[in-house]
């Protein structure tokens, strides 16, 4: 199979149950907009932006590392129950802190009273660390099938016990159903948003569980001296991954003590993370392209052709990525309404496009960080996302008190542009890719174009979308004859 049809068939399967399970998964997103106000989603932004960084420290960068040694090393799966057993033992010894730590921790955070949230995502982020190299284990042997079947199967659990707990729950007591004994016997009112936690602790438990079979099927030896090398390969990894979530997620926590006094600090926080949720689409397609190009972009290390294939990569993702910006700003007031009208602020279109920007950098930084991972020179990619996050923490805390979460906004953005290009410039000393530039900017700037049409003008969104339209006949027009060549997909 063409190297490329081959990434863009992986990356649909793992969309299958990324991009379709997580769009499921977003139709949440108008059900706490709707059930809970504001402030109380601001809380879950805030817990979560936690989470993301714990995530994170406990898997340490050894996905990555997995990937790597098992086409070093002979034995892969040696490597794999090398991982498994460190995760198993570092998300154990986690889980006993945090529950030791329980009280000290909800009070330090803001929620004294509220102990059992840091015990239930103790056990979310341990159980997701655990799985998280059984699902690495599956993408390396391009099970791709399972990896969707068992992460549909997670979304389904948890949409499906957030229904019942927020919609069905209240309901059965309103109406004194036949299933009010059971309802009384699992429900709380005062639980409130605690039970958007334990459906996504259920989800985890089950996950787990649908992963023994990897897991009970490894081989169970522990390599020290394999583990050593792993840990010196992932260090920096696991240091880069700390940075890049300080430049995804540090601005949800900054904005509790950085917004001025007078305004509604949990309501704002709850605003921005609904509008962050606006910008899903740009962020599924990037998460999916990278379950699928991490090891893809290993495995055709040693064809003659690797660097071309790299390069046509970034190109057909930016085409898409440059696709998926102009539909969700050209159908703003389509996609608004999956917000309750208590969200519609008139900051959400400003904000969701500079997001939506922001990720599209994202999108090929991840393109460009290939060169230090396949020439193993790791530490850059830690230099990198530090800076990121150090110009991410600055621009919040001078940008937030004017501008509040715009500022947020705005600092992401020029996080991520200018980890671009500091990665582009290393790139080119260590790794050369020719890259088509000027197909790229001219997608680029395209793009650009037509947002600005849309933005300052007030033009019928007809003709809007026929400036839409007309970008996929440009890029059909000058692709094609490419497509046909390589018999690559027409659509990656």
């Amino acid at each position: 199979m063409n190297p490329l049809k081959k990434l863009a068939s992986q990356t649909a399967i793992y969309g299958l149950s990324s991009v379709v399970g997580r769009l499921l998964n977003y139709l949440l997103v108008p059900l706490y907009t709707r059930y809970f106000l504001p402030e109380e989603y601001g809380v879950v932004t805030e817990l979560y932006a936690y989470v993301a960084f714990l995530v994170i420290i406990l898997t340490y960068g050894i996905e990555t590392a997995f990937f790597r040694f098992s086409q070093k090393e002979k034995n892969n799966r040696i490597v794999y129950s090398t991982s498994l057993i460190s995760l198993l033992f570092s998300s154990l010894l986690f889980i006993i802190l945090m529950f030791v730590f329980s009280e000290n921790i909800s009070s330090s955070i803001g929620y004294p009273n509220n102990q059992e949230y840091i015990k239930w995502f103790a056990l979310i982020i341990g159980l997701d660390a655990i799985s998280s190299i059984s699902f690495a284990k599956l993408r390396a042997l391009n099970k791709a099938t399972r990896f969707a079947l068992i992460r549909l199967v997670n979304i389904f659990v948890n949409i499906g016990l957030n229904l019942f707990f927020i919609i069905y729950c209240p309901y059965a007591i309103e109406n004194n159903l036949q299933s009010l004994n059971f309802v009384n016997s699992v429900y709380s009112p005062s639980v409130g948003v605690g039970y958007i936690f334990i459906a996504n602790l259920f989800a985890s438990v089950i996950t787990i569980l649908m992963l023994l079979p990897e897991m009970i099927n490894s081989v169970w030896v522990f390599e020290k001296k394999l583990w050593n090398k792993m840990m010196i390969y992932a260090s920096p990894l696991l240091i880069a991954g700390l940075a890049g979530m300080t430049n995804e997620t540090i601005d949800r926590i900054l904005l509790k003590y950085l917004l001025p006094e007078s305004s509604n600090i949990s309501r704002e926080i709850g605003l921005y993370g609904a509008f962050y949720k606006l910008s899903i689409i740009m962020i599924l397609f990037i998460q999916t392209f990278r379950f699928a190009a991490e090891p893809f972009y290993f495995s055709q290390e040693r064809e003659h052709n690797s660097r071309k294939i790299y390069a046509d990569v970034m190109k057909y993702f930016i085409i898409v990525t440059s696709f998926i910006f102009l539909i969700v700003t050209t159908f703003y007031d389509f996609f608004i309404n999956f917000l309750g009208s208590k969200y519609h602020d008139e900051r959400g279109f400003l904000v969701v496009s500079i997001l939506l920007f922001a990720n599209f950098f994202l999108g090929i930084y991840y393109n460009l960080s290939i060169w230090y991972k396949l020439t193993e020179k790791t530490k850059y990619g830690a230099y990198i996302a530090i800076f990121g996050a150090s110009i991410t923490i600055i621009l919040n805390f001078l940008l937030i008190p004017v501008f509040g979460f715009v500022g947020s906004a705005l600092a992401t953005l020029a996080c991520y542009f200018s980890m671009v290009m500091i990665s582009f410039y290393f790139s080119n000393k260590h790794f050369p890719i020719a890259y088509n530039y000027y197909r790229i900017l001219m997608y680029f700037f395209l793009m650009i174009f037509i947002y600005l049409i849309i933005y300052y003008t007030n033009f019928s969104l007809i003709l809007d979308v026929s400036f839409l339209v007309g970008y996929c006949i440009l890029v059909y027009a000058l692709e094609k004859p490419k497509m046909i060549e390589n018999k690559t997909p027409k659509l990656f």
